[in-house]
């Protein structure tokens, strides 16, 4: 941010607190939602619902859009656009992969039930992904 004017780097600022704060309380409401089915590794526990409510109503992985929000406002403030750049392109690469591996267990456990789910919601950013 090297030659920005003060207000610039003030907007930025409150532009990245404003995405933090939103996709940290994403993230905590996603987790609640998902209450005992939440798990580091992707699994299915015994019992497991396919939840659509809350903010799976609007991604089916509101966790990752989350950790991609905190990703980018961590940028915006801490880094050079150039490495936000390749961080955004890793993310989007790792997360990409571990959605396929949660979306297969998925499908295997509820079928037509996630397959309409999954044609009538976004994956993590609503009109992009």
């Amino acid at each position: 941010m090297n030659g920005e004017s003060g207000w610039g780097i003030s907007i930025v600022a409150m532009v990245a607190l404003l995405i933090a704060v939103v996709s940290v309380a994403l993230v905590n409401w996603a987790a609640r939602c998902l209450g005992k089915q939440w798990s580091l590794g992707a699994r299915l526990v015994e019992g497991h619902e396919l939840i659509e409510d809350g903010p799976y109503r609007f991604v089916r992985n509101p966790i990752y859009t989350g950790m991609f929000g905190m990703l980018v406002a961590t940028g915006l403030i801490a880094m050079r656009w150039e490495r936000l750049a390749v961080a955004v392109i890793m993310f989007a690469a790792g997360t990409y992969v571990r959605i396929r591996m949660e979306e297969h267990l998925l499908r295997a456990a509820f079928g037509v039930r996630f397959e309409e789910y999954a044609r009538r919601v976004w994956a993590v950013i609503p009109g992009i992904y």
